[in-house]
């Protein structure tokens, strides 16, 4: 059954200023139209991809939703892979409440709102064996293994959504299986609408060669740009570094943070999305 999850309750030493961000629970035909909806495969997807694009829509007044599909409690991790990687996330035994929490900092900086589905992270996804379908990451970053019934779930989720005035999907740079299959159901579930955009999967679009992947996918693409103002650009270095469990494989702390997120809007005049001609 597809759900949302609890919001953990803010902790003590989060900013004062920072808002609770809100969560979506009624029925998407109860809903009025949001002016922008993000899909992200994991709990920082958003934040990372496209966080300027989102604190500017929000910061002129838009309503925003974020929606996670892979944001499910996790089982045991079935392999070394997903045991080593856990340890580097430093969680503990609470992964996904920690998760959650640093998510819900950084949606309240962007000023989203959030829905979040409970399917599972594909670290954790087994076959029937029990044996892990994604044992490393080379496994993680290739075909997908998962049944077709992933593909069906992802869709529905997808389609449980309100409707947006913009919506943007993850272009799968770098290939994670989870973001190819949220790009593949965006693609079925939405099909030809004008407002369909796919963003650059960050830290994976800082090689150019992944990007060019990714865009192989389709022969044509249109591009447009997102042009930031400073407080976006600075909204998206502070959403970021609200996930502190997930910055050590992409970032050597803070600084770095910031120094590779300006140069990157700089170099390309804002955040690029792709539409397809």
């Amino acid at each position: 059954m597809l759900t949302t999850s609890e919001t953990p309750a803010r902790r003590s030493s989060e900013p004062s200023e920072l808002s609770e961000p809100s969560e979506l629970t009624e029925p998407a035909e109860a809903l009025t139209r949001y002016d922008l909806v993000v899909l992200s495969p994991h709990l920082d997807d958003a934040a990372l991809s496209c966080g300027g694009s989102i604190h500017r829509c929000s910061r002129d007044g838009g309503r925003v939703l974020v929606a996670t599909l892979f944001a499910g409690d996790l089982p045991a991790a079935p392999s070394p892979f997903a045991r080593e990687v856990e340890a580097l996330w430093g969680l503990g035994d609470r992964v996904m409440e920690e998760r959650r929490a640093e998510d819900d900092r950084a949606m309240s900086v962007l000023g989203a709102e959030v829905r979040r589905f409970d399917l599972v992270d594909a670290l954790y996804r087994t076959d029937g064996d029990g044996q892990p379908l994604y044992p490393s990451l080379r496994a993680l970053r290739a075909e997908v293994r998962d049944p077709p019934a992933i593909q069906e779930r992802v869709q529905a989720c997808l389609e449980a959504l309100p409707s947006g005035g913009r919506l943007l999907a993850p272009l799968a740079v770098g290939g994670h299986v989870d973001h190819q299959l949220t790009r593949s159901a965006a693609e079925t579930v939405y099909d030809a609408a004008p407002e369909l955009r796919f963003y650059e999967d960050y830290p994976y679009s800082r090689s150019r060669f992944a990007l060019r992947r990714a865009l192989r996918r389709r022969r044509r693409w249109i591009q447009d740009l997102v042009e930031l103002e400073q407080p976006d650009v600075e909204a998206r270095c502070a959403a970021i570094l609200a996930y502190p469990s997930q910055l050590g494989a992409a970032f050597d702390g803070e600084r770095d943070v910031r120094r590779q997120v300006r140069r990157q809007v700089s170099r390309r005049g804002g955040e690029r999305l792709w539409r397809r001609r």
